[in-house]
């Protein structure tokens, strides 16, 4: 990590930093000597189809349309039953 860049030192060399974060250096950003923000490389995980392949199961009744009562509730038409606190 180098030292700090002011503002205005930073915003004239924004084009640099960037690309100098891009290689994986932290770049940190100070205001009036203290340090206010940093410029690091973003990390964007690789997508890869077919990861969760196995991994993930779908219940047989999956799409089996709910009861009445049960939807409705969803709906917000009518309240749940209370449960005991007993």
């Amino acid at each position: 990590m180098s030292k700090p860049l002011n503002i205005y030192e930073a915003k004239t060399r924004l084009s640099e930093l960037v690309e100098r974060a891009e290689h994986g250096e932290e770049i940190i950003i100070a205001r009036a000597g203290k340090p206010v923000a940093r410029l690091v490389p973003l990390r964007v995980a690789e997508r890869r189809p077919g990861r969760w392949a196995g991994k993930v199961w779908m219940a047989d009744d999956f799409d089996v349309p709910l009861p009445d009562d049960v939807m409705r509730q969803f709906e917000g038409d009518i309240e749940p039953a209370a449960e005991d606190d007993a």
